[in-house]
This record gives C-alpha cells, structure tokens and sequence, in this order.
C-alpha cells in the first residue's frame, strides 16, 4: 500500500476517532442522573477541554478538525482538496454517530429516557424557545465566525513559529463560546457534533439550523480572512531569524 494511501487512512481515523470522543465525553459531561447535575459553565469547561485533549492528541495527523464547519474553512483556505475534505466531513459525521452509540453503551438508560420524555433528547441541541429560528441561525453564524477566525489566524503563514499551545488555544476559545452562546442554542457550532445525537434520537426540528449557521460562518469568514488579512511570512523576517539561528550555532 502506497504511503499517501496510509496517511489519507491515518487521517481519516484521526478524524473518525477524534469526532467520536468529543461527542462521547462531552455529552457525557452533561450527565446529570447520577448524583450530579452539572451547571452551564461546568458544561463549556467540559467540552473545552475535550477539544483541547484531541487536538493535542490528533493535532498532528490530521489537524483536528472534528467539525464540518472547520473543514469547510480549510478547504476555502486551500489547506485541504475536495476530496480530502469530504473524506474529512464523512468521518466526522460517522464518528460523531459512534461516539454517541458508545455513550449509551456505558450510560444508564434512564437517563436518555428521561431526556426524551422531557424534549428533543439528551445531548441534542435545540434552540431556545425564547428566540426564533432566524436567530438561532444568527447566533451560531455568530459563534462559527469567532471559531473560524482563530483558525484563520492559526493557519496564516505569520504563525507558523507559534503553534506551541494550538490545542489550548482552542480549548479555551470552544470553552468561551459555549459559556457566551449556550443559553440560545447549545453553541453546536458543529453540525456532526449535532447530528450524532439526532440520529440516535430521531428528532430533527430545527436541525437545520446546525448545518446553515455553522458552514455559511465558515465559507464566508474564512473566504473574507483569506481575501483581507492573510499574508505570507515576510522574506526579511526570515532571513533574519535564519542568520540569528546559524549565529548561535556558530558561537555555541
């Protein structure tokens, strides 16, 4: 098997597996049947730092995407082909679906019972009946925007030398989110992270949302951050730190 086969395989389980594990354990941080129910800040913290764990994990095999609307971005921003990014985009999708079978495996069935009875089902993002559906559009357009602003900025070649704490970064930034936009929506900003749970649950009212918000934020932002801020690396920047590199080997 040739080499670039392996590597496109290797990816797409970095995403598969990655995908699955934030649906698993940041659902099952919102757990609240066995002796503890968590509080909304709890809830952000939780898949904050989830996110920040796999990115530090799979980070460097796949970039961590674990989100359609992140892969959407980086497609835009010519980090990945079309092929590349629909392989991205299926193995989220399916991940998210495993990890959420997973969950039910290992979580007592009452409390998915109890969840079902009471609205769309447990872990299944639904828009506060408070707001209108255009708005819960807007709000996760607006959360997506953030999200894919930090990759831009991520990926733009002037930060190459700084991608020391990515997956902290980003843990943080999910985690913020969630806090600022979880009362309206849930703050999916990811529509595999929502779709895993629907498919178990079989409730897709407003489902939708979760897929128009998300990746019109990340076409757009990331076309917009492509077309005004990105900027090679300055020749002379590195030139200078190459011969202050070669002058401390020198000396040393």
């Amino acid at each position: 098997m040739k080499k670039s086969t392996l590597d496109n395989i290797s990816v797409f389980l970095a995403e598969l597996i990655g995908t699955g594990l934030l649906v698993m354990l940041g659902c099952m941080g919102c757990v609240s049947g066995l002796g503890h129910t968590p509080s909304h800040f709890e809830l952000c913290i939780n898949f904050g730092l989830i996110v920040m764990i796999i990115v530090q994990v799979f980070g460097c095999v796949s970039g961590s995407h674990l989100n359609p609307a992140v892969t959407a971005a980086a497609w835009v921003y010519e980090l990945v082909s079309t092929k590349m990014a629909l392989a991205y985009v299926a193995a989220q999708c399916i991940g998210a679906f495993m990890g959420y079978g997973v969950l039910k495996l290992l979580t007592p069935a009452a409390v998915f019972d109890v969840a079902r009875e009471k609205g769309a089902g447990f872990c299944v993002t639904q828009p506060n009946i408070a707001i209108t559906d255009m708005q819960a559009v807007g709000i996760e357009f607006v959360a997506t925007m953030v999200l894919v602003l930090v990759c831009c900025g991520v990926w733009d070649p002037r930060n190459a030398k700084h991608h020391d704490s990515v997956a902290l970064k980003f843990g943080f930034t999910v985690g913020a989110l969630a806090v600022a936009a979880g009362p309206y929506t849930g703050a999916s900003m990811n529509p595999a992270r929502s779709l895993g749970p629907v498919l178990w649950n079989g409730d897709y009212n407003a489902h939708w949302i979760y897929w128009v918000g998300p990746l019109s934020a990340a076409f757009l932002t990331a076309f917009a951050y492509k077309a005004v801020f990105r900027r090679e690396a300055p020749v002379e920047q590195l030139n200078h730190e190459l011969a202050a590199l070669n002058t401390d080997k020198s000396n040393a």
